[in-house]
């Protein structure tokens, strides 16, 4: 059962960014599926997240590269925003390595930020980030 199906919505027009929220939602829903099993296994759980681990880290990077080619000027609260997440995906990590078992409420948690970081934050960026990459190819068309 799908907790939180990809859809249009969730696209900010950037292919590369666009195939890492897919990867990140195609993710919670794999979460979704061991946590509502019968019996979860552990040993998968533990590996979505820290498969969350090295995606927080691998595509927050990625936009944050972005953000300093472009000089998004809203990069260090965006930033923070991910530092936040990371926090907090590392303390589920940590809680399931020591033996918690983790709940609805961590999948409600990851769901609703997803979609307000995605909706709100991310969408915020790409106007500036695609104005950005436009006049770079214009100079670099000019040349």
């Amino acid at each position: 059962m799908t907790l939180m199906p990809w859809s249009a919505a969730l696209s900010v027009g950037m292919t590369e960014i666009d195939e890492q929220h897919h990867w990140l939602v195609d993710t919670l829903n794999q979460l979704h599926d061991e946590l509502a099993a019968h019996e979860p296994d552990r040993a998968m759980i533990g590996q979505v997240l820290e498969g969350l681990m090295g995606y927080t880290v691998n595509h927050f990077v990625a936009e944050e590269v972005l953000f300093q080619r472009y000089a998004y000027p809203q990069a260090s609260a965006h930033k923070a925003m991910h530092d936040q997440f990371t926090r907090r995906v590392m303390d589920m990590l940590t809680e399931h390595e020591s033996g918690k078992n983790l709940g609805g409420e961590v999948l409600e948690l990851l769901k609703e930020w997803l979609v307000q970081h995605i909706m709100g934050a991310d969408k915020s960026y790409v106007p500036h980030l695609s104005a950005a990459q436009e006049a770079e190819r214009l100079i670099a068309a000019v040349r």
